[in-house]
């Protein structure tokens, strides 16, 4: 998705690039490779127009879906899976020419780096079909955040009925490995290596992110002119560990309270911070972050919405297990002790 359009609404000045760059669905248009379509959803098939946005990342053209001007009360599904994306509670009007919601349902997109280096795609944390951008910053409503959308990729339904209470009832089931969480705590080899034997977690990824360089080298990382720190995206099965489990681990594996540095590492690229996903993150974040207060440690961590995330060479996955160097992340029980060593109340 777009920014913005030139002309449309002011509070998001963009100039409007070439309409080829939109990659318009327009009507009748042939699908250029074969559609796969995955029976086991319980979904009708996807229509031509509707594989090249969800499967093949097009975009729409502005003010033509059928969602960009709808206003009735219920929830939006994936147009693909069927699983539950977006409230109508959550939608408002942002003039960009897409339908805009300025929060998901909980678990229900994932974030991942654009082709283009600049944005951020949203996909169905579900069956990982394409929904369009999420923009932060823009001050359209509270949250400070726009999820972009595309009209084709959704389903909607009203409220109350059947089909809602079976989606959200499909939702409640957890699908293993759905929840994500992104944090930085110094040198990621040893950060990667400690969830990676966090009973829970599915997968454990080194990278970089919080920066304003696109496709960052280690290089240009570890120079420090990159804005981006040593992170670590972690994949986990919500059913089996929470996303506070996760930060609460995360706390205890790094110290929180060295600004710019962990240990021997100096540099803003090993900050401590944790990038949330949405609200209920973030105000998981917040309420460990006001423990570790109350307990006298100087918490320093950042806590800033997630960006994109770029995956860090292979030959930094794991690392630690691999070359048995780098596994030097040791959890400490700050949570059961204060800062000056007695118990915690």
């Amino acid at each position: 998705m777009l920014s913005g359009l030139s002309g449309v609404f002011r509070r998001v000045p963009a100039i409007c690039p070439p309409l080829w760059l939109l990659a318009p669905v327009m009507p009748g248009m042939a699908a250029p490779r074969e559609v796969i379509m995955n029976t086991k959803y319980p979904m009708p098939p996807l229509s031509e127009r509707e594989a090249e946005v969800m499967l093949r990342k097009a975009t729409e053209a502005p003010y033509t879906g059928r969602y960009f001007d709808h206003h009735a009360a219920g929830s939006y599904l994936c147009r693909q899976c069927g699983m539950p994306l977006y409230r109508s509670a959550d939608k408002f009007e942002s003039g960009c020419g897409w339908p805009s919601f300025d929060d998901a349902v909980p678990g229900a997109v994932r974030r991942a780096p654009d082709a283009d280096g600049q944005r951020v795609e949203i996909l169905c944390a579900h069956c990982g079909g394409h929904l369009g951008h999420v923009f932060e910053g823009e001050g359209f409503t509270a949250k400070n955040t726009r999820h972009c959308v595309n009209s084709l990729s959704m389903s909607f339904v009203p409220a109350d009925c059947e089909e809602e209470k079976a989606a959200f009832a499909r939702a409640q089931k957890r699908v293993p490995c759905s929840g994500t969480a992104i944090v930085a705590g110094g040198c990621f080899w040893g950060v990667e290596d400690a969830f990676r034997r966090l009973p829970g977690v599915c997968e454990a990824t080194s990278g970089y992110t919080g920066g304003h360089t696109p496709d960052p080298t280690y290089e240009e990382v570890s120079r420090g002119r990159t804005g981006h720190a040593e992170a670590v995206r972690v994949r986990f099965d919500p059913s089996r560990v929470s996303y506070e489990q996760i930060l609460r681990r995360f706390f205890e594996i790094h110290d929180p309270t060295q600004l710019n540095r962990q240990g021997p590492d100096m540099g803003e690229q090993y900050r401590s911070a944790v990038f949330y996903l949405d609200e209920e993150q973030k105000a998981v974040a917040q309420k460990l972050m006001a423990r570790l207060t109350e307990l006298g440690y100087k918490v320093v961590t950042q806590l800033r919405p997630a960006g994109a995330f770029y995956e860090a060479e292979s030959y930094h996955q794991r690392f630690a297990e691999r070359t048995g160097r780098g596994g030097c992340h040791l959890a400490s029980p700050r949570f059961e002790r204060r800062a000056d060593g007695s118990p915690a109340e």
